[in-house]
């Protein structure tokens, strides 16, 4: 070559920018999900709600997050709104509002819920707040829970399949506790507490 020739800089290959491309995509794909899965499947669980068991706190096609590992450290509180498997076909899901807890006795009479427990032997009655006031507790029942059962009842009692009809409810069938509401957005979750 003499010093008049100019060299002309290689252009790389569109074959090593697609494969770069390629790679870059499989990367990114393969660390979401490494991140995703672990939450979707041990954290948090989506559902949308179906029936109007829980109206009005919960309506037909909201769409829900449901907490799985809280209940892995600590216990179902009353006046938690629970996700679970149906004990009568595990393949089903149910949405309802803890009510009684391990060891307590559930009274249900004269439109009113009351807990025995080792606090309050002799009983008090819940205020159940989260109910719209033409709601009524139908039933007359008296029933003993063992050290993993709860008592659950739909906020629309008079439309729900709940604790009266099925029976209690062990611990082993609870998926998770409701966290968050993220659809329809114009509404906010509010699961205010029992107060006894």
């Amino acid at each position: 070559m003499n010093g008049d020739e100019q060299q002309i800089p290689q252009l790389p290959s569109v074959k090593s920018d697609i494969l770069a491309f390629v790679w870059e995509t499989i990367k990114v794909v393969f660390i979401s999900l490494a991140i995703i899965l672990p939450i979707r499947y041990y954290l948090v669980q989506p559902f949308f709600v179906k029936g109007a068991s829980m109206e009005p706190s919960f309506e037909d096609g909201d769409y829900l997050l449901v907490d799985e590992i809280s209940y892995r450290f600590s216990y179902p509180e009353r006046g938690d709104v629970v996700v679970f498997r149906y004990p009568l076909d595990q393949s089903q899901f149910f949405i309802k509002r803890i009510v009684g807890l391990p060891s307590e006795t559930v009274e249900i009479k004269n439109n009113t819920v009351k807990i025995y427990n080792k606090e309050k032997p002799n009983g008090f009655v819940l205020d159940e707040k989260y109910l719209s006031s033409e709601q009524k507790t139908i039933g007359e029942l008296v029933v003993k829970l063992d050290d993993r059962e709860y008592f659950v009842l739909g906020d629309n009692r008079l439309q729900s399949s709940d604790s009266r009809r099925w029976g209690m409810l062990n611990k082993t069938f609870i998926t998770g506790k409701v966290f968050l509401r993220p659809w329809p957005f114009n509404k906010d979750i509010k699961i205010p507490s029992v107060e006894y």
